[in-house]
């Protein structure tokens, strides 16, 4: 999401909210709810987390999206700016997409509580054990879709280790993916070499275990997200309309390992074929990602 002369919305956002016809009242609110700094509420819930959700793209344009975890506390902000105390992994592609002057999406979602509040911005500078970044746009999120869980600490004695994936899945992979009820998803507002640096946003997609559908194609494994009526910002199939590729990440939250996937998104509409209550259909094709096996000292219940 990148804003224009007069709407806190680009091209690609406005074309989706045209089809879905939300466009008339995103006018309106989204001058009322997207803001240019943080407000008190959305600054407090961000730095009593111990884990954030966060979207950058790589020196080709992909996005991707990650967690980056600490004590409560690791994340400080004021108003215009927010400083985040650790870095990505050095296995994690995000460490070299957090650079200066980059666009980068934060998450914060508190998934005990269903809050959920989101940020993006551009970095400002990195240093040897954190970043600072400047803020763009500051906007909540309602607590749809997002599943409750409690997160506890473990002990990690082993180091974060990299494994490849291919556009055909793994079976571990597609078993991660076919009890997920939870993923996020990063994606950029730019349509050519360099332009990626626009904006970054890196959103939540929640549903029963099982909402994501997987299918074989002659090129890969595709994955099928039922869209269901949210916010009507059509921040992430926005972006996708400008540029197709997107960052996925999936959680295990019972070890700790994370799962990164680059895709190509587009949207189906009006679809015979989708999920009951669902508008329309997300479909997803992997290009390739990788796991970060006992990348996070957290678990959740």
């Amino acid at each position: 999401m990148t804003a224009t002369e007069d709407t806190p919305f680009h091209a690609g956002e406005r074309s989706v909210q045209d089809r879905a016809g939300t466009r008339a009242r995103m006018a309106v609110a989204g001058a009322r709810l997207i803001r240019d700094q943080m407000p008190d509420q959305h600054r407090e819930l961000f730095e009593k987390l111990p884990y954030l959700i966060v979207g950058a793209a790589d020196a080709s344009g992909q996005p991707w999206a990650t967690v980056l975890a600490g004590e409560p506390g690791f994340v400080t902000t004021t108003p215009h700016e927010m400083r985040i105390a650790t870095l990505p992994s050095p296995m994690d592609p995000v460490r070299q997409a957090v650079r200066p002057g980059a666009a980068i999406g934060v998450l914060g979602i508190e998934l005990a509580t269903r809050r959920r509040n989101r940020m993006n911005g551009r970095v400002r500078e990195v240093g040897p054990s954190g970043f600072a970044v400047d803020v763009v746009q500051s906007f909540g999120n309602c607590p749809k879709y997002i599943q409750v869980r409690q997160h506890n600490r473990a002990s990690r004695d082993q180091k974060v280790t990299r494994l490849a994936e291919a556009a055909v899945l793994s079976v571990a992979a597609k078993s991660l993916i076919e009890r997920s009820d939870t993923f996020f998803i990063a994606t950029t507002s730019g349509q050519g070499a360099g332009d990626w640096t626009r904006g970054v946003d890196v959103s939540h997609r929640g549903g029963d275990p099982g909402f994501v559908g997987l299918q074989g194609t002659a090129e890969g494994t595709r994955l099928l997200v039922p869209d269901y009526a949210g916010n009507g910002f059509f921040n992430t199939l926005g972006n996708l309309a400008l540029d197709p590729r997107a960052g996925l990440l999936f959680i295990d939250f019972a070890n700790g390992h994370l799962l990164q996937l680059a895709a190509q998104g587009h949207v189906v509409w009006h679809d015979a074929e989708a999920a009951p209550g669902a508008d329309r259909t997300l479909v997803l094709d992997i290009a390739g990602g990788h796991w970060l096996h006992d990348a996070l000292d957290l678990r959740w219940e």
